[in-house]
């Protein structure tokens, strides 16, 4: 055909993060500065069907968020990335198959430590995307006094529910530290977030 083509995408992976699921690449070699890509994705359910992405048209940027983009979160799907300059581009590049289900990285929730006479409020809220709000969130949480290795656990609670701790029996310096967990084939968990830490029932 005589045409030039373009530098391919390189190092196109559908990566999970934080509640999120995020097509990535970087630039070809070689690839011009002016350079756009246009991101199409594939499901499982119907092979050979290629669909358009249009938040990911002729953009500039490296990576598309394609987490409320896949009608089905239980269904693997991938997506291919090419490279466009002008009325030049590049072949297609694919990802491999990711099902949002079973391959979701957790991120560690944010807590929010409602300190009251004898009592702690704890909930704890998610980095979600709307789509996925509905799967079933949980998270656990740990209680400790600081210093101490002696940790109790509140474990399994929805994400909306709020943890009540009865603070009556317990003086200085407690520390309070979560984790996200979803039930996929087995349990996922996220990291235990930084603690925060609340002075009880200090009398001064």
């Amino acid at each position: 055909s005589g045409h030039v083509q373009l530098p391919p995408p390189q190092n196109v992976t559908l990566v999970s993060k934080d509640f999120d699921m995020i097509l990535t690449w970087t630039p070809g070699e070689g690839s011009p500065p002016n350079v756009t890509y246009t991101v199409r994705y594939e499901s499982q359910e119907r092979m050979d069907k290629w669909i358009k992405v249009p938040h990911c048209k002729n953009i500039h940027r490296t990576s598309c968020n394609l987490t409320c983009v896949f009608p089905n979160l239980f269904v693997k799907v991938r997506a291919r990335v090419k490279a466009v300059s002008g009325r030049f581009q590049s072949p297609w590049v694919e990802s491999q198959f990711k099902e949002y289900h079973l391959d979701v990285e957790l991120a560690p929730p944010v807590l929010n430590v409602n300190v009251k006479e004898n009592v702690i409020h704890v909930n704890a809220s998610f980095p979600l995307a709307t789509c996925v709000e509905s799967l079933l969130w949980m998270y656990d949480l740990n209680l400790w006094k600081a210093g101490s290795t002696d940790k109790k656990q509140y474990e399994g609670n929805f994400r909306k529910d709020t943890v009540t701790i009865n603070t009556t029996a317990l003086r200085g310096n407690y520390c309070l530290s979560a984790r996200s967990s979803f039930q996929s084939i087995d349990f996922k968990h996220s990291k235990f977030s930084q603690p925060v830490c609340v002075l009880l029932n200090h009398k001064g």
